[in-house]
């Protein structure tokens, strides 16, 4: 049994499942002893073979169900008896999807969008289809005739769409362990029923099954510019999809909690104008004839110039009285956050995001794989919102700090955590690399593989590599065949291959995100708290234009040659566990902090500082790259420097003094420490929950198969 087929076959084969219209038994037999002789291999084959097993078992007691589910959820159907619903968005870096990559992106999403032109009066036709062939066989159904009955319906086939779903989903809800003959007598009673209506010549014997193809899931396409926020976009699903009205709000409440977006509530970096109040603020203190909700009875004298220039600029509901409230989070909602922390994180083999047990170094491919059996039961929720991030690793540090910013608001009012399930998706896109000179490839070496947490998930899984990293060497070379020829067709190829991803990607692999506080070199501006996920970049900019022809030249002053000098305090990480807290200090012109291993012999799940100066270890005595996960580094001179995140030139922070970094703190374990401290617990002590609670926020990005170890 070759790696290839281990690979490919589960998939392939539940894939087959979901389009044909009927599969014999025979089939059902082989296919499940294939996925059985799958679990005597270690993992991840033998979760794999697991889970596509019961699938099939599932399939072959309950023809068609697996085919109803999927598409009663990913189209959004209302379904008064299975009421989940999916949807995937696609957020595409507007800095690689510029141009004729984007507009062949945008044009393949319409095409599958609109080249299929399917009503939900269409999806509710095919599904009733699908069950009803698959269950009775070529023998007692004529397909033919039972899509021309189904068309000739029009908008009455939802009542048989609602009957079909009802009779199956009791059947799931049984098990399967009651005989499949009760299932195909009420099918075939409405099989009798549907020809009947539609045609009064009597039923034949059978014929040949009619085709329902699988439709691609529906697909929201976004550019990922400034003002996008994924928390209001996933607000703005839940509230417009058909089932959420049992989840309806008040409207007071619906207003506070979709009025800002996370990035105005923790506004860093934001222009603030104080003004001065004239009014206690209570509302009984106000002259009778004010409204509350009107203004707030500014002093116009009291508003100074700056003001009035961004007056235009801002909401006019920001200058309204708002009948706020001070929001406590309760104990519900801590305990919910604490549930949902549990159920994410206890597959991990860390226990603290970073670190594997007490004592002992993590491997990446230990602490970023799921091979651990949750003893939490996953609480399955309505929503699943399929986000798929396509780009380099700037679109990803940009993933990284939207999740932490989702998570941070949900611990502060919880809202979509127990009412949609994430689940995140990458793909790997980069612009067509121009020629550069020697002597900048040489100084920028470590900025060659822009996809960097692309290349690892290829090294890991042989399928993530085959299907999805080529998919993103195939999208430019799309862009060229469609500037050849712009009038041609449009397949809907990508949409397709990332339909094939968000279903058979199920294992998802962790990746640590890093938190990173930075103080800048003027007292008047306020320290900035960042997070990032695969590199992390010091440069000092009078020192970037220094090449080995300059090294050559006899100058004044060494630091002109070597750079500034730093102070680097780092815990050094060992395979031993012995970590040692150490101190340095160096002349150098930047470094380089990656989170991502570059290969399999130094596959530790922490971060790799690297100086960019060569001949610092020959000057200083100081090795020129070690292993750590907490740096704090400061400049000792008068010299500032730049910090960009992911590589990320939008996330570029100047006049920077020092830096610390630490693994990220899940905001959910954050309300925990926070409800201990209030006990007057030890600041250490480790008590009840948070003893199983991962303290690290951890990304997971789902492939195929997860880490092969």
């Amino acid at each position: 049994m070759g790696f290839s087929n281990l690979h490919h076959s589960p998939a392939s084969y539940t894939d087959v499942c979901h389009h044909s219209a009927y599969i014999p038994d025979e089939l059902y037999k082989r296919v499940y002893e294939f996925c059985r002789r799958l679990l005597t291999f270690p993992n991840p084959y033998g979760a794999i073979g697991l889970s596509y097993a019961r699938q099939i078992r599932t399939e072959r007691a309950i023809p068609g169900l697996l085919y109803q589910r999927m598409v009663t959820a990913e189209q959004g159907l209302k379904n008064q008896h299975y009421p989940y619903q999916e949807k995937v968005f696609i957020l595409a870096d507007p800095e690689v999807f510029s141009g004729s990559l984007g507009e062949v992106l945008m044009g393949d999403i319409e095409a599958s969008a609109f080249g299929e032109c399917l009503s939900p009066v269409d999806h509710m036709r095919s599904m009733v289809q699908h069950t009803i062939q698959a269950a009775l066989g070529a023998e007692k159904c004529d397909g033919q005739r039972l899509d021309q009955a189904l068309r000739d319906m029009g908008q009455d086939v939802e009542t048989y769409f609602q009957e079909v779903s009802a009779t199956v989903e009791r059947s799931a809800e049984d098990g399967g362990r009651k005989e499949g003959g009760a299932l195909k007598s009420r099918l075939l009673q409405l099989y009798k029923e549907i020809i009947s209506e539609a045609d009064s010549e009597p039923l034949s014997v059978g014929g040949p099954p009619c085709d329902c193809p699988l439709p691609n899931p529906e697909m929201s396409f976004f550019l990922w510019t400034e003002d996008l926020d994924i928390w209001r976009v996933l607000a703005k699903w839940f509230r417009s999809s058909s089932t959420s009205e049992q989840f309806a709000l008040s409207q007071e409440s619906e207003d506070f909690v979709l009025g800002e977006s996370p990035s105005e509530l923790t506004p860093s970096d934001m222009t603030r104008f104080s003004v001065m109040s004239n009014d206690s603020g209570i509302e009984r203190d106000l002259p009778p004839s004010a409204d509350p909700s009107s203004s707030s009875f500014l002093d116009p004298t009291s508003i100074n110039a700056p003001w009035e220039q961004c007056k235009s600029e801002q909401d006019s509901s920001r200058l309204s009285r708002r009948r706020a409230f001070k929001m406590k989070p309760s104990v519900k909602d801590n305990m919910l956050l604490m549930q949902d922390t549990l159920e994410d994180q206890a597959n991990l083999g860390g226990g603290s995001g970073c670190r594997g047990v007490q004592g002992e170094a993590t491997l990446q491919r230990r602490a970023g794989s799921t091979v651990v059996q949750s003893p939490f039961n996953k609480q399955q929720r309505q929503f699943t919102a399929r986000i798929v991030a396509m780009g380099d690793d700037r679109v990803l540090g940009r993933l990284a700090k939207a999740y932490y910013f989702f998570r941070k608001r949900e611990a502060r009012r919880l809202f979509l955590t127990m009412k949609i399930h994430l689940q995140f998706y990458y793909i790997p896109v980069c612009r067509p690399t121009t020629s550069i000179s020697p002597i900048n490839e040489n100084l920028n070496r470590s900025k060659e593989n822009l996809c960097a947490l692309g290349s690892y998930l290829s090294t890991v899984d042989p399928w993530y590599n085959s299907n999805i990293k080529g998919l993103g060497c195939m999208i430019p070379k799309l862009a060229e065949m469609h500037k050849a020829n712009p009038g041609g067709p449009k397949d809907p190829f990508v949409s397709d291959v990332i339909s094939y991803y968000v279903r058979t990607g199920q294992q998802p692999v962790y990746f640590t995100v890093y938190f990173v506080k930075i103080v800048f070199n003027s007292a008047t501006k306020d320290p900035v708290e960042e997070v990032f996920l695969t590199h992390l970049e010091v440069e000092f900019p009078e020192f970037r234009q220094i090449s080995a022809a300059m090294k050559e030249k006899q100058r004044k002053s060494i630091g002109d040659i070597c750079g500034a000098v730093v102070s680097i305090n780092y815990r050094k990480i060992v395979l031993s566990g012995r970590d040692v807290d150490k101190g340095v200090s160096v002349r150098t012109s930047g470094a380089q902090i990656s989170a991502i291993p570059h290969n399999e012999a130094e596959d530790l799940n922490c971060l790799t500082l690297t100086l960019n100066d060569s001949s610092a270890k020959s000057k200083n005595n100081v090795v020129q790259s070690f292993r750590t996960n907490n740096i704090r580094l400061r400049s000792l001179e008068s010299r500032s420097f730049t910090v960009t995140l992911d590589r990320d030139h939008r996330r570029t922070y100047k006049d920077v003094q020092s830096l610390e970094i630490s693994p990220c703190l899940d905001p959910g374990y954050c309300v925990q420490k926070t409800m201990r401290s209030k006990l007057n617990l030890g600041e250490d002590s480790e008590c009840g929950l948070s003893k199983y609670m991962n303290r690290g926020l951890p990304l997971p990005i789902n492939t195929f198969a997860g880490i092969i170890t």
